[in-house]
């Protein structure tokens, strides 16, 4: 018998990574599109191997979303409602404190906290909310916001976002989410969220936090409309501003779910187009130390694959995710510790509990066998 290698139609690639050669805009469409799947997993969690060896991170964390009231509407989006729309909510202050408190009781040590573009909260109501939050659980880190409400901020307040970050930190930001950033290609935000700021302000206000000492994750929506080349220069986008900042901690692919969205029409991404996805972001993304494989969108048995293909964060126990289910999200809304510990080892990797900026927390080693 007679065996092919495993880099089959990727040895060119391949010599490049052996070489430490930066990958460019066509190698990131080959990865895409190459069939050899195993070869592309093998070339990514051999990346994954050398830059971060075999830790895989997840942490204690929660979700509030503090409304889902939202003027600008995108169509991907199955979360988002208009102010007098039957089933939009908007949580008190007390009841988002109330919320934290709760969940810091159950050991989580970050909230995670997004909601709309509201057309009627005044920015106030969220550096009260924020700072509340914070007097009340300061052990816990606070990641909130996307780029986009940061955005709205500075339009309602008449200053520049700097300003916006600059008061928020004061009163308890640590962390600003990735969310916002879909993709970056105009073609597809003028169809998927033609409302939404666009992709060069998104890393603007990235910009401008890292500049003031303020970490960020970013996000990236894929399967839904996008090519293989605007993906690819979405991630490309992301790599020259992480060279320019060094502020990105974690990249997060995100499959878009079609339920109850202006895109019903559309597949779920597959398996393969997960893989592929993170792999290649793996790959692209060298000066990247995380990448997410995102459970609460994925499925938890996919996302272990990832494992294997380059990912190595499981984000965490993720408690009450509200966006990704209401567009059909099968994934239950948190996991276990124990849960995400036995995903990790039964792969063969360490497993991680780490706080907000990765700090460890507990390690996991997989039992010998």
């Amino acid at each position: 018998m007679q065996f092919r290698s495993v880099l089959s139609g990727l040895e060119d690639i391949g010599q490049k990574l052996e070489k430490g050669e930066r990958l460019d805009r066509a190698d990131g469409i080959s990865l895409l599109r190459t069939n050899n799947i195993l070869g592309l997993g093998y070339l990514a969690n051999e990346a994954r191997h050398a830059k971060v060896g075999d830790q895989v991170y997840f942490n204690n964390n929660a979700h509030i979303n503090y409304s889902n009231v939202c003027k600008v509407r995108c169509g991907f989006c199955a979360f988002g409602k208009d102010l007098d729309e039957k089933g939009s909510y908007t949580m008190t202050i007390e009841q988002v404190v109330e919320r934290a408190k709760h969940f810091a009781s159950l050991g989580a040590t970050e909230i995670h906290m997004v909601g709309g573009i509201h057309p009627e909260l005044p920015f106030s109501f969220y550096v009260e909310m924020l700072q509340k939050v914070q007097e009340s659980v300061p052990q816990v880190s606070i990641k909130a916001f996307t780029a986009a409400e940061y955005d709205y901020f500075a339009q309602i307040e008449g200053v520049p976002v700097e300003e916006i970050l600059k008061r928020l930190a004061k009163v308890g930001l640590r962390f600003v989410t990735g969310g916002g950033a879909e993709n970056f290609s105009q073609r597809v935000r003028d169809i998927i969220c033609p409302g939404k700021l666009s992709g060069e302000r998104w890393l603007e206000v990235h910009r401008t936090a890292h500049k003031l000492g303020i970490p960020t994750n970013a996000n990236m929506l894929y399967g839904i409309i996008e090519t293989d080349e605007e993906l690819i220069d979405h991630l490309l986008a992301l790599r020259k501003l992480q060279d320019e900042t060094g502020g990105f901690y974690a990249l997060i692919p995100t499959a878009f779910h079609p339920k109850n969205t202006k895109f019903e029409y559309l597949p779920q991404a597959s398996a393969v187009r997960t893989l592929k996805v993170i792999a290649t972001a793996r790959l692209i993304l060298d000066n990247f130390r995380y990448i997410k494989a995102y459970w609460v969108s994925s499925g938890l048995q996919l996302a272990q694959m990832c494992l294997n293909f380059g990912a190595n964060d499981l984000d965490g126990v993720v408690r009450e995710e509200k966006i990704y289910h209401t567009a059909g999200a099968s994934s239950p809304q948190e996991q276990s510790e124990q849960e995400l510990i036995r995903m990790i080892n039964e792969v063969g990797l360490t497993a991680v509990e780490r706080d907000t900026f990765y700090n460890v927390r507990k390690i996991y080693e997989p039992n010998p066998k």
